[in-house]
């Protein structure tokens, strides 16, 4: 798992993971990228992160992926990442293609539904919680 400030240079990430990768006999590399879309006037996206939670979930993310012969590769921004710019890498190495297919699907989707990432709108400069567009994660709220 990989952090950043700022949008992902994913040609810069994609190539050196491809690279790391090249003698590992995997026959399928699947890579995925997120991109902020231009919508509802925003100007950017902004992402705080909880690394510790965000490295638990994708600890668990690993050793699934490994117990089915395959790895798994996440990166993602912290802050202010503008519209057209990428905030969000993955990518899954595997013997076989199927795996790697099925797990790619499965790792986003589940990253989208439970990851630790609070996401917020930029509008006029400033930031707006997108709480209309975030998903709770359990055991979290306020405490009494």
């Amino acid at each position: 798992m990989e952090l950043y400030q700022g949008p992902l240079d994913t040609k810069k990430i994609f190539s050196r993971w491809l690279d790391e990768q090249l003698t590992s006999n995997y026959g399928a590399y699947i890579p995925f990228v997120g991109i902020i879309r231009a919508e509802d006037g925003i100007e950017a996206l902004s992402f705080d992160i909880y690394e510790p939670i965000l490295q638990k979930w994708f600890d668990e993310w690993q050793a699934r992926a490994i117990q089915r012969g395959a790895i798994v590769k996440m990166a993602h921004s912290i802050g202010d990442v503008p519209v057209h710019t990428s905030s969000y890498a993955s990518a899954v190495f595997s013997p076989k293609r199927r795996v790697a297919l099925e797990l790619i699907e499965e790792f986003v989707e589940d990253f989208k539904a439970n990851a630790p990432i609070w996401k917020y709108d930029v509008k006029n400069g400033k930031r707006i919680y997108a709480e209309d567009r975030s998903t709770p994660m359990d055991g979290a709220g306020l405490l009494a």
